[in-house]
């Protein structure tokens, strides 16, 4: 494996001195606004006007709209002062299941164009259309048809940056933000990369900017020159070697398209904090039938469970599990669930948020065979309860212990 990506490496470092014909077509596509793109959509009248998705003062903000976007509200903000921000926007609670949904529409888009796509996350993949331009035609058509066939079947928009390498393709579709298409051409890589700040560059946070910053390296511009071994001086050998190269536009890296999840959570930021052990119980049993839902939607199993719990002061702890053999039942997980939680001994502390995860996933999974076990399991049971919420809606089956709690849940 490690001589087949090195020849790749060579290959393509002959193709970039070569003719321009041959370099690779590499398209970022990135969904504007996702989360709040979907609640337009599902709700026309919502548009034109700023809008929130997160709900709850003590909740963090999802996605905002550019009309939000125009008070200055961004992701990650909380939610209380996003509403202080700009008191008249409309917050809408988060529909997980419903961003599901319309990104696998969207992944079954980009797979009609090339079997190379590779998901970022639920809303941006990288897709290698190299071998494709042939059949579709040049990278600026393909883009074309891709902004087009996601707005026409998902009524949303995207941005696609198009260039030879994933870097400058993702950083191409930032600047055309939103609904908008850049093709960075092989001879204009550096016009475009080297007037950006530092900050642009792949693996440079806070703390990387400040150091270039203090050796006097304002723009891309400044890395590039910069001697490589005094870069790696200041930043350490794999940090510098990296931004070195990028910093002239270098980036090997081939789209590697991912079909499995690594992981599949859900959590909850609670209104007021929570220290009623039933009550904290009662929140991971929601959750765990939330995960398991989607893990059972995917096909998939889950090795290792895993709990989240975040105090009123912000510390947070995580503890997991994992089984001799992989399930896809809420019942079997919500017991290693609840004894993770029990075995933490915290009852009433003041809790912030709790989460759930289901990770080290496979697509199949043995079933223990128990002498005198019934015919039917959990997992038959569960899998009826699916069949029955996809015909009658999700909360038309449930624990009884979630019928009083589920009025929030209702719209999502």
């Amino acid at each position: 494996m490690g001589l087949a990506r090195c020849l790749r490496k060579v290959e393509r470092t002959e193709k970039y001195a070569g003719d321009m014909s041959t370099y690779a077509t590499i398209v970022h596509v990135d969904m504007d606004a996702f989360y709040a793109s979907v609640a337009e959509r599902d709700d026309p009248t919502l548009r034109g006007k700023a809008l929130v998705v997160g709900a709850g003062a003590r909740g963090v903000v999802l996605s905002a709209n550019y009309e939000a976007r125009k008070f200055g509200i961004r992701a990650a903000m909380p939610v209380g002062r996003a509403q202080r921000m700009a008191p008249h926007a409309i917050f809408v609670p988060p529909n997980h299941a419903r961003y599901s949904e319309v990104s696998d529409a969207i992944m079954k888009i980009f797979a009609d164009f090339t079997p190379l796509v590779e998901p970022l996350s639920l809303d941006e993949a990288f897709l290698d259309v190299t071998g494709a331009r042939r059949l579709l035609g040049t990278g600026r058509e393909i883009g074309t048809e891709i902004r087009k066939r996601v707005f026409e079947q998902e009524g949303i928009t995207c941005s696609v940056g198009i260039a030879p390498s994933k870097f400058i393709a993702k950083l191409a579709s930032g600047h055309c933000k939103p609904n908008g298409l850049l093709e960075i051409a092989p001879d204009r890589i550096l016009t475009f990369l080297h007037p950006l700040p530092v900050s642009a560059l792949w693996g440079v946070g806070p703390k990387t900017a400040e150091t270039l910053e203090q050796l006097g390296l304002r723009t891309v511009e400044d890395v590039a020159n910069l001697p490589r071994a005094t870069l790696i001086r200041a930043i350490g050998q794999a940090a510098g070697e990296t931004l070195h190269e990028l910093a002239w536009g270098r980036d090997f890296r081939d789209v590697t398209p991912e079909d499995v999840d690594k992981s599949i959570s859900a959590a909850e930021t609670f209104a007021h904090d929570l220290d009623n052990p039933e009550e904290i119980l009662q929140e991971f049993l929601r959750l765990t039938q939330k995960a398991t839902a989607r893990l059972r939607d995917k096909g998939l199993f889950a090795k290792t469970i895993s709990i989240k719990v975040r105090f009123a002061d912000f510390t947070t702890i995580n503890r997991s599990k994992t089984l001799p053999l992989a399930t896809d039942s809420a019942h079997e997980a919500y017991e290693v669930v609840k004894d993770l939680y029990t075995a933490l001994r915290i009852e009433r502390a003041r809790l912030r948020l709790v989460g759930v995860s289901l990770e080290n996933l496979v697509s199949a999974a043995p079933e223990q065979m128990v002498l005198g076990a019934r015919d039917k399991g959990w997992r038959d049971a569960e899998r009826a309860i699916d069949r029955a919420r996809a015909r009658f809606g999700r909360l038309s089956v449930r624990p009884g212990r979630l019928i009083e709690n589920s009025e929030d849940e209702i719209d999502e």
